[in-house]
């Protein structure tokens, strides 16, 4: 069962949301991935959380988790949030916080095949990242350069 994840830089437009389908749909539909984990850093993981929602419901066969960095605070009745999409990594606990994200992102890395990013510039976390799972043998797609 093929696995993808996502790296992208915190801020991106609203413009990308086609072409991330797009690649999302070419994935599940060419390549047979069914399972994904995204982070929630950022308007491109809100992106990618708001695509790959939409998505389960023409393809109710695939699977998605927001992968946390560290467990929610306790939840009070005003607490709105929907957790019901997220998981904690096994081991996460034992990481300090001020790692817990580099943590989670190796993770992430580690369990996939694909990774689908933007980005736009070659510093920072997106980048690091991307690059780690190039070196790893990843498949990387950065949406970035196809717009």
């Amino acid at each position: 069962m093929p696995a993808c994840t996502f790296f992208g830089h915190r801020l991106c437009s609203d413009e990308i949301r086609p072409k991330l389908r797009e690649t999302l749909i070419d994935l599940i539909e060419k390549h047979g991935v069914d399972m994904f984990y995204v982070g929630q850093q950022g308007a491109f993981d809100a992106k990618v959380r708001s695509v790959l929602r939409e998505l389960t419901g023409v393809y109710p066969h695939i699977r998605y988790a927001v992968v946390l960095e560290r467990m929610p605070a306790k939840r009070d009745e005003l607490d709105m949030c929907d957790y019901s999409d997220t998981m904690l990594p096994e081991g996460i606990e034992t990481v300090h916080p001020r790692f817990a994200i580099v943590w989670r992102n190796r993770w992430m890395v580690r369990h996939a095949d694909y990774a689908v990013v933007y980005v736009t510039h070659a510093w920072g976390g997106a980048a690091q990242f991307s690059e780690m799972a190039r070196r790893q043998g990843k498949v990387c797609i950065n949406i970035a350069e196809e717009l």
